[in-house]
């Protein structure tokens, strides 16, 4: 560019003053800061359509105080009731120190958990939780009941509201907090009892005797650990459970015959979802440790294929990733102890060594499963090779992926939890969703046709098919899901019989190769609308048939309906409403009952009159469903 150039630039741009001054500077108050913020506290906010939605993170919150109270010794049991959007949590433990009851519930950065002995091992360390709760709850009361003494106090989004003098109870010690979620913050919200009896359930595994009630049922473990593997394995284990127990640590580890890693990590009763440096360490000292102990130079990926195991460690002032911690940052059990990975590794060197020495059949067992799983690599080593080439010649980023700038593992930004990808069919659907998308952090896969059912073949096979093996490459997914590059992997079909086809077909892969990104809770299906109902002011999308009544009533005479038969129909610019901040999609979950070998079989096996008949006994005529 000459001088010239830059002189006319300069003359049509001209500078802009902005003042900055004392009054820009604003220090906000600590409730404010929080409800302007709550993602700093509680994560993403959502409706408690998930299991990481902000309201159940305001419940664990509150629990996590009762649980710290009973891992000192205090209170066996923990009532929770829900009702109608509002929450109470009732403890028996010490209760809060009567004249702190304000300051706990409002006063940033206070709690017990400083440099006390009064919580050694705790969750809530940072003095946050519960104001977090307050400020983000359209009413809030807390109660302490203390050696005869009860102090109430009731707030407002923080404010109070009542403030009660301290009065004689016959009550027993501890404390109850009730709480109503903000619905200006979160907006049309439900609480659903499959999300709070796996978060309670993990809650009683990880401390044996405790009772938590919860709207009228019992939860209650007595095997810990043990008791958790059984609620969340899918596939039958391949030996008995082998159960670890020492001070400050518990560990569980079985295999199967699923491909993939499935892992549960746990400090001080958290989950840590997204792991950290304790299951960085369980996971390398597991696989030392079998090595050593049959003196062979196995690959690690040979030892922990189809390992299913959990964790849980107790740690003084554990230092987490984020105020939701779900992942482990410490590097020391505690001020005067060893490093996590060095406490980890000295239990397991002992304890597992000692246990396969004693207990043959186990270790037989797990000898067996290694050796399969070296042999199935080594069968399909040369595949590998020549699919990993194969996927650089495809121009994978040009041809297959439409890739986002922000991705689930990336170091930078703060976003990278709304990281997703859309998996679809045919040009003209991913073509739509390519357009709408937003580039830095959608994603789009297009699929060539239906994918190959791959029930009952091996893992040769995703290297064999091109369209699998593009897949494996685009999620980054061959070696596990600590590379997963997207938080969101979401099937988008056309919702008729070919679309619900193809659904199933990539359930099924995941199902067959990869069930531990179903597990994380990783894979969605998009609902799109069936219908668009406008007039000449407003337009209306329809997910069922009810909702287009609904509309139609909304609309007055004569409406214009557009059925949409597929997502290639939509236009762009309509795209945009089904993706961005509105967007609904359908989670893929298993439970224990979900047997994934028996589902598989009886849906995707040659099981063909017994299906048929299944489907026919099971038929609703599309007629009668709109008689």
């Amino acid at each position: 560019m000459d001088s010239s150039s830059l002189i006319f630039m300069e003359k049509k741009l001209p500078l802009i003053a902005i003042d900055y001054s004392d009054e820009d500077i604003k220090t906000l108050d600590w409730k404010e800061h929080i409800r302007r913020r709550p993602g700093m506290y509680i994560g993403k906010l959502g409706d408690g359509s998930h299991a990481d939605d902000g309201i159940y993170v305001l419940l664990k919150e509150v629990l996590d105080n009762s649980i710290d109270e009973y891992m000192m010794g205090y209170g066996k049991s923990v009532e929770v009731t829900v009702k109608e959007g509002a929450v109470s949590v009732r403890d028996y433990g010490r209760g809060i120190p009567l004249g702190k009851v304000v300051d706990v519930s409002s006063k940033m950065n206070t709690g017990a958990k400083y440099d006390s002995k009064a919580f050694k091992k705790s969750v809530g360390l940072n003095g946050v939780g519960i104001k977090a709760v307050n400020a983000l709850s359209s009413y809030f009361r807390i109660q302490s009941n203390r050696e005869g003494e009860c102090k109430q106090v009731e707030y407002s989004r923080a404010v109070v509201t009542d403030e009660k003098e301290i009065v004689p109870t016959n009550e027993a010690n501890g404390t109850y907090i009730y709480f109503i979620p903000d619905k200006d913050i979160f907006k049309e919200y439900e609480y659903k009892d499959e999300y709070i009896e796996s978060l309670l359930k993990n809650y009683v595994f990880l401390n044996s005797g405790l009772t938590i009630h919860y709207n009228g049922k019992k939860f209650y473990s007595r095997n810990g650990l043990v008791d958790l593997l059984n609620e969340n394995m899918t596939t039958e284990p391949l030996y008995p459970i082998i159960h670890l127990k020492g001070e400050d640590i518990e560990l569980v580890i079985t295999h199967s015959n699923q491909y993939g890693e499935e892992y549960y990590s746990f400090v001080n009763g958290q989950y840590t979802t997204q792991g950290g440096t304790h299951l960085s360490a369980f996971k390398e000292h597991i696989g030392r440790v079998i090595k050593e102990y049959y003196n062979k130079n196995f690959e690690y990926s040979d030892i922990r294929a189809g390992v299913v195991a959990a964790i849980s460690i107790k740690v003084e002032d554990p230092v987490f990733e984020s105020q939701t911690k779900t992942k482990l940052g410490s590097k020391d059990m505690g001020p005067q102890g060893p490093t996590v990975g060095k406490f980890i590794g000295d239990f397991i060197k002992k304890e597992l060594d000692n246990f396969l020495h004693k207990h043959t059949e186990t270790s037989d067992s797990l000898l067996r499963k290694i050796l399969d799983a070296e042999k199935e690599r080594k069968a399909i080593a040369g595949v590998t090779k020549l699919a990993r080439e194969r996927a650089k010649k495809a121009n994978l980023h040009n041809k297959k992926l439409r890739d986002c700038r922000t991705h689930l593992n990336d170091t930078k930004g703060e976003m990278t939890e709304e990281s997703c990808i859309f998996i679809t069919e045919g040009d003209s659907a991913s073509g739509s969703i390519t357009k709408s998308r937003d580039p830095n952090l959608q994603a789009v896969f297009s699929l060539r046709g239906k994918p190959l059912n791959c029930f009952g073949l091996t893992k040769k096979i995703v290297y064999e098919n091109e369209e699998f093996n593009l897949l494996q490459a685009a999620l980054n997914i061959e070696d596990g899901l600590d590379g997963l590059r997207y938080n969101k992997v979401i099937i988008a079909t056309d919702a008729d019989v070919d679309g619900m086809h193809i659904r199933l077909l990539l359930i099924t892969f995941f199902l067959q190769f990869f069930p531990d990104l179903i597990k994380s809770n990783h894979v969605y299906i998009l609902q799109t609308p069936l219908f668009r109902v406008r007039n000449s002011k407003q337009t209306w999308y329809c997910y069922t048939e009810e909702e287009r009544l609904e509309a139609m009533k909304a609309v007055g005479k004569n409406p214009e309906i557009t059925r949409f038969k597929g997502l290639g129909e939509i236009s762009p610019d309509e795209f945009k409403h089904f993706i961005g901040k509105d967007i609904r999609l359908d989670q893929v979950t298993m439970r224990k009952e979900d047997l994934v070998k028996e589902m598989l079989e009886f849906y995707m096996g040659k099981n063909t009159m017994e299906r048929q008949n299944f489907i026919i006994d099971n038929l609703v005529i599309e007629d009668e469903i709109a008689s």
